[in-house]
């Protein structure tokens, strides 16, 4: 399945939710997003969501020096940006339980090895 039309619908959800766990920059944010399973995510979407989701007051940002290059801008969550990500959180849930009720029961339980088939 091309999961890039998938990513593009919970980018907001899945970039909010790495900064509500701690605040980074953006190669950090892209580097947890990428390590926790978003293989796919592309360095220009994520840097694009930091900004928008800045500008519509859901992140704040600190400048930070660096000793081995260039300053860092990081991104932290604010309080709107958490209830967005709750918000998000619940929809995500709720459409992830709708669309696996219309799947076959091999193709949402786990295999013998642990991994869903």
């Amino acid at each position: 399945m091309d999961t890039t039309q998938l990513l593009r619908g919970v980018l907001d959800l899945a970039v909010l939710a790495v900064v509500e766990a701690e605040d980074g920059y953006g190669y950090d944010v892209l580097r947890r997003l990428r390590h926790g399973g978003l293989a796919e995510v592309g360095d220009a979407s994520v840097y694009g969501t930091l900004r928008r989701l800045y500008a519509a007051g859901a992140l704040t940002s600190y400048v930070v020096p660096s000793d081995e290059g260039p300053h860092r801008k990081y991104y932290g969550i604010t309080p709107a940006g958490r209830d967005l990500l709750e918000r998000q959180a619940k929809e995500w849930t709720s459409f992830a339980t709708t669309v696996s009720g219309f799947l076959p029961p091999q193709a949402t339980s786990p295999s013998p090895t642990g991994v869903a088939s």
